[in-house]
């Protein structure tokens, strides 16, 4: 699978969330805020990108979705910090968001529960061949890749731990 460069203006590949991309309910600093986001490099054809946040390391069966963007424009190579709030204002136009895992549309911050460990939250954009991705709003996250998985021509992550004690 062919990559390009996603990057943050608040934390590296392998670091630390900070307290505004974790849950509001982990303690001071938390506020759900999705990260700034942005990426360079997709290939020629890119036509829509699809962004998630998906913790892997979730109790359960199958991990924990965050937040799904879908049908970002192709000219669209930046998201704002709080660009996933539950209305999706700071959303390019056309855009939108799956519910996440825990039953609402936005982005939720991490929240791992105490004593498990450290988490990873995954970061992806999926550069993709199609301008829309033939889902709407109701969809399931995990349904996402199974149905965007033939149209992906790269993709970019970012990986960020947070652990609660």
């Amino acid at each position: 699978m062919a990559t390009f460069t996603l990057l943050s203006d608040t934390f590296e590949d392998g670091q630390v969330l900070p307290a505004a991309q974790r849950g509001a309910s982990t303690g001071p600093g938390g506020r759900d805020e999705s990260p700034p986001l942005h990426w360079s490099g997709a290939p020629a054809g890119t036509r829509s990108y699809a962004v998630t946040v998906f913790d892997p390391d979730a109790p359960g069966h199958g991990g924990f979705w965050h937040w799904a963007v879908l049908d970002l424009p192709a000219d669209i190579t930046s998201l704002a910090a709080g660009a996933g709030s539950r209305h999706g204002g700071g959303l390019p136009l056309g855009a939108f968001q799956l519910r996440n895992d825990g039953g609402s549309a936005g982005y939720l911050g991490a929240a791992p529960p105490k004593g498990h460990g450290p988490h990873r939250y995954v970061i992806t954009v999926l550069a993709l061949n199609v301008e829309k991705s033939g889902l709407d709003a109701g969809a399931s996250p995990a349904k996402l890749e199974v149905k965007l998985g033939p149209h992906v021509l790269a993709r970019a992550s970012l990986t960020g731990i947070y652990e609660r004690f």
